[in-house]
């Protein structure tokens, strides 16, 4: 037997180990020695031309990924991507004169991962040959990921902001802005915005309706963000936007009023920041609640005016250090009538904190994504970026904000 033959024979083997595709004739044929339907002395499966070439490494998220054939026509193409020990077909067709295959349009090859492509051409005389080949992708230096809020399955306020913080800086925005799909049901139009490289939040023009169920699918594994910096997630999370509960704190008043659906559940003594330590105006949005947490001036700039380890009933309102929060250390005299805070708002508790006191009843009816709105203070407009504060941009604002205007 030639080595024409015994190629032959070898490659038949492979494609019946594959997909049973070769009939007994066809195994016959491909071992008598007969010159291919291609037109020369080549094994048939030499003339599938599979690009990137078998054995390539390093190929890069833009690399070309086609399957051709001189003549004859593919007959099947399958292409698989092996990465962290996860199988995926890659989807794609054959062209309608049969000679080539390629990717959906927008295919970009996955990094760090491995490729097998296995393809099956026919001639007109219907002799079937087959290629198998492999090839590795990039596996980046550099990666990015994003810290992002709320967390998944869980149900917060209607005022709740989509947020991404990124451990590195991103200069190719509208990339990293498309690959994160926010959907809700029911329908309603989603915007991101960002502030500068490293945030991005998404919201809609006004508060959630209560009941909406929104789906954050986060495709950022191996979009470039920056030069040579790719990203290192692919997931899927989910939140549903529950009751609405909205407070304006008047500081002027000294007074919060609760809003629960639309209707007034309560009007509470507060206190806020004093003269030369005034509490931010605008809308907030509750980011974190905490049982009882230590509250150091020196970490907010204030050197060591207070440094109280056992603050009971805390709710973050901004990243720079606003909280409502309960207050047990001042005469129950001053809420509701003096403002004394260092900018936060307090409300009257016991130390240890209790449930029947204002601030313990407001901190068990606060889900994160809870809006709280000052006003009538001396400071100005809290910034948009300092926590969840976006909702002090209008909506034209907001959405020019988005690197896919």
């Amino acid at each position: 037997m030639n080595h024409v033959a015994k190629r032959a024979r070898a490659g038949s083997a492979a494609v019946l180990t594959w997909a049973g595709l070769f009939t007994a004739a066809a195994v016959l044929t491909g071992c008598t020695g007969t010159t291919s339907f291609f037109g020369d002395d080549r094994s048939p499966g030499d003339a599938i031309r599979i690009v990137p070439q078998d054995g390539a490494e390093n190929v890069g998220a833009a690399g070309r990924l086609e399957v051709t054939v001189p003549d004859g026509r593919l007959e099947r193409v399958r292409v698989t991507r092996t990465q962290d020990a996860e199988h995926q077909e890659v989807p794609g067709r054959i062209a309608e004169d049969g000679r080539s295959w390629e990717p959906r349009d927008g295919y970009r090859l996955g990094l760090a991962g491995k490729y097998s492509v296995e393809a099956v051409a026919v001639d007109g005389d219907g002799r079937r040959s087959a290629r198998s080949t492999s090839f590795t992708t990039l596996v980046p230096k550099d990666r990015f990921i994003g810290y992002f809020k709320p967390e998944n399955r869980s149900t917060v306020g209607t005022g709740m902001i989509v947020s991404f913080d990124f451990n590195r800086p991103v200069t190719r925005r509208a990339e990293v802005e498309r690959a994160i799909r926010i959907t809700t049901e029911p329908e309603v139009e989603v915007a991101g915005h960002w502030f500068g490289k490293d945030r991005l939040d998404f919201r809609p023009a006004d508060y959630w309706e209560p009941g909406t169920e929104v789906t954050v699918d986060v495709a950022l594994r191996d979009v470039e963000g920056a030069p040579g910096v790719y990203g290192s997630q692919r997931k899927k999370v989910t939140f549903r936007v529950g009751r609405s509960q909205t407070s304006v704190v008047d500081a002027a008043a000294h007074t919060m009023e609760v809003r629960r659906d639309g209707e007034v559940v309560s009007s509470v003594p507060i206190t806020a920041g004093a003269e030369k330590t005034t509490t931010y105006n605008g809308k907030m949005v509750v980011s974190e609640l905490h049982d009882v947490t230590r509250m150091d001036g020196s970490t907010v700039g204030f050197g060591g005016e207070y440094d109280i380890k056992d603050v009971p009933h805390a709710i973050r309102l901004t990243k720079s250090g606003t909280f409502l929060h309960g207050n047990y250390w001042e005469s129950p005299d001053i809420f509701g009538s003096e403002n004394t805070s260092h900018g936060c708002i307090g409300l009257r508790d016991v130390k240890g904190g209790s449930s029947d006191t204002p601030a313990g009843w407001f901190f068990e009816r606060t889900l994160v994504g809870d809006v709280v709105q000052v006003i009538n203070s001396a400071d100005g407009t809290v910034a948009p970026d300092n926590g969840l504060s976006g909702w002090n941009l209008g909506w034209p604002q907001w959405k020019a904000g988005s690197a896919l205007r």
